[in-house]
This record gives C-alpha cells, sequence and structure tokens, in this order.
C-alpha cells in the first residue's frame, strides 16, 4: 500500500470514518491472520484473535499517533492479543470417541432398549442379593447422588467409614452380579 494512501485511510478512520478503516482491514487481514496463525495454529482460534486485533485497534485508533506507522502497530497488537490467546487458553484434553456416546442424537432401536431393560433387571437382582447396609450406601451414593459427606451425616459414620463401605458393597455388587449372569 502507498505510504500517503495508507496516512490518507488511517488519518480518515482516526476521523470516523468506517469505510476507511474497511479499507484497512482489507489491505492488512491476510498480515494479522498469518502472525495470529504462526503463534496459535489453530485456523478457527486464529480466524477469531485475528477479528478481535481489528475491534481493539478500531477501539484504540485515536492513540496512533503517527499514521505511517499503522502496519506496525497493529502487528504488535496482533502479536500481544495472540501470545495472550495462547497462555490463557485452556488445557487440550484428549477423550475417547466413547465419552461423546451419550450425545449420540441417535434414536434408540428396540434391541437397544431390551439390553437397557435386561441390564437394569440384572442390577436390582444384584442389589436385591446384597445386605441392607451394602444396598442403601449404593443406592445413597448412585442413585439418590449423595456426596460422601452427607452420606457421613445420614448414615452418622465417620467419611472414612463410608468410602470402606462404598468400597465393599461394590466388590459385594460384581459378585452377585456375575452370579446373575452365569445363571
Amino acid at each position: 500500500m502507498e505510504d500517503q494512501n495508507l496516512i490518507e485511510l488511517v488519518t480518515a478512520a482516526q476521523n470516523g470514518d468506517r469505510d476507511a478503516f474497511g479499507s484497512l482491514v482489507v489491505q492488512f487481514e491476510s498480515t494479522v491472520f498469518a502472525i495470529v496463525m504462526k503463534r496459535l495454529r489453530n485456523h478457527a482460534e486464529a480466524s477469531e484473535v485475528t477479528q478481535d486485533v481489528f475491534i481493539q485497534a478500531m477501539r484504540k485508533l485515536s492513540q496512533l499517533n503517527a499514521p505511517e506507522r499503522f502496519g506496525g502497530w497493529l502487528r504488535q497488537i496482533a502479536v500481544r492479543m495472540s501470545i495472550n490467546r495462547a497462555v490463557r487458553r485452556p488445557n487440550e484434553c484428549i477423550q475417547s470417541p466413547d465419552t461423546f456416546i451419550v450425545l449420540d442424537d441417535e434414536p434408540e432401536n428396540p434391541l437397544d432398549k431390551l439390553l437397557e431393560s435386561e441390564r437394569a433387571t440384572e442390577l436390582r437382582g444384584g442389589l436385591a442379593q446384597l445386605g441392607e447396609v451394602d444396598r442403601e450406601t449404593l443406592i445413597s451414593f448412585y442413585f439418590k447422588g449423595q456426596s460422601l459427606k452427607e452420606m457421613s451425616d445420614e448414615f452418622d459414620r465417620p467419611i472414612g467409614t463410608i468410602k470402606r463401605r462404598l468400597h465393599t458393597a461394590r466388590n459385594r455388587l460384581r459378585e452377585a452380579l456375575l452370579d446373575v449372569q452365569s445363571v
């Protein structure tokens, strides 16, 4: 871009001319995107930060004293904002695709419903084989969704005892379910 043309566009944009600022965006968008993409290495994130850079530039344009330095000033904003995004982005975690099965929108077929019903029947049968303390412990934790603290209050036992009861009850339920399945 010709220096004089750049100075005119920046000055016009500083005076509130949105079309002039739009022209600046068109001229510098690919440069800003390249700077941001180099740091973030994620197309979607780089596109978002590029938009944020131009929003920030529009807000702070009145603070630019030398219009001929617009390109360097804009690059500095892009570098700073991409570093900020890279530092503040949450850590990525990799999940097994099985984790997202619950998000599957496909309707259940009759076989799935039958298998789910059979598993629920087996679970009820396994719970019925347990002693009262084990059954109440598992029901409170898994079906009522009580925390260890709430269970400690309900059963009037220390949290360590509740943890031990849960561990023991799970093992006994596993054994009971193996007995039910082997029949």
